[in-house]
């Protein structure tokens, strides 16, 4: 396993990070959740990614348990805040109520006394940037969280955040975690070059668009059995991946990462940690085999001209 730093701060994690979101608490049970998370651990993934709204706090108490075991300054744990967890009218957005008051709730279920990076989860239009700032500022002061970072953020978002962060002398975020795979490019044209700029990793969710990068979705065939194509409850993120003239594409890249003796999924993970800027991919795991098999592409390297090839395959020919 290697290890990068995120963005320009010292904190350094596993370029293969295990997140929880659909899997732990919902799909997964405790007893194969430990044996995910031992056995990610002995492979040398340190970072493990959460957010409170995961199966409304089974996720991260999940995660909790998983990691007893472990000592604590081994892990690296990221989790997030903004969904509502409750119908309360403050139970929502990047208030310092909310804010304070869900990372009070994270260090319970997740069993620990601070978390390594705090994300927000989403932008908040009705509270003050720097209200936000200042709430998470006092939480790493009082030792609750260490950094901070966010997710799906508009580009100009970002910055201003990072600018209000540096004028009120309070620590900036780290991170963003934005969706990116080789079928979802858009964060290349402002959020990667924004983050390059102000020194900010990625940390990237959905590496294999939802399982399609595994290449088990083929075209004119029903989702498998079990997959998430085939959850209504996630099929509805999933629809754009699925088009018949994407899924013969992928097909086509499957059948050319095994001619390069690997298979897709972990081709595909390491195409993404050749891209500026990356920290750490996030992947999902069901079992135990999943997470060994994710895992070997931190290991993965091509020359340029395998990788030019493959979005060929993906993209046609470049102009």
């Amino acid at each position: 396993m290697q290890y990068r730093r995120v963005g320009r701060s010292g904190l350094k994690v596993s370029e293969i990070s295990l997140g929880n979101w659909l899997t732990q608490g919902r799909s997964v049970d405790d007893a194969t959740t430990q044996q995910i998370v031992k056995r990610a651990f002995d492979l040398g993934v340190n970072f493990f990614d959460t957010a409170d709204i995961y199966t409304r706090g089974a996720a991260e108490t999940a995660l909790g348990k998983a990691i007893k075991d472990i000592r604590r300054r081994d892990l690296v744990i990221a989790t997030k805040c903004f969904w509502p967890m409750t119908d309360n009218a403050n139970d929502r957005g990047l208030s310092r109520k909310h804010i304070i008051e869900s990372v009070h709730g994270s260090l319970q279920r997740l069993g620990t006394d601070y978390v390594d990076i705090m994300q927000f989860h989403r932008f908040d239009p009705e509270t003050p940037v720097d209200e936000s700032i200042r709430a998470v500022e006092d939480l790493i002061r009082q030792g609750k969280v260490l950094y901070w970072g966010v997710s799906e953020w508009e580009a100009d978002q970002i910055a201003e955040a990072h600018h209000i962060a540096r004028e009120t002398h309070c620590l900036a975020p780290i991170c963003d975690q934005p969706l990116y795979n080789m079928l979802d490019r858009k964060v290349e044209d402002r959020i990667l070059p924004t983050c390059e700029r102000l020194g900010m990793g990625l940390v990237v969710f959905s590496p294999l668009a939802q399982g399609v990068l595994t290449g088990k979705y083929l075209p004119g065939h029903a989702a498998p059995e079990g997959s998430r194509g085939a959850d209504e409850a996630v099929s509805a993120f999933m629809k754009r991946y699925l088009e018949p003239e994407k899924l013969e594409r992928v097909q086509k890249l499957k059948a050319y990462a095994e001619g390069k003796g690997t298979d897709l999924a972990s081709f595909s993970l390491a195409w993404i940690l050749r891209q500026p800027g990356v920290a750490s991919v996030i992947v999902g795991a069901t079992k135990v085999s999943q997470l060994e098999n994710n895992v070997k592409a931190s290991e993965l390297s091509f020359p340029a001209e395998v990788w030019n090839e493959a979005e060929e395959i993906l993209y046609g020919p470049s102009s």
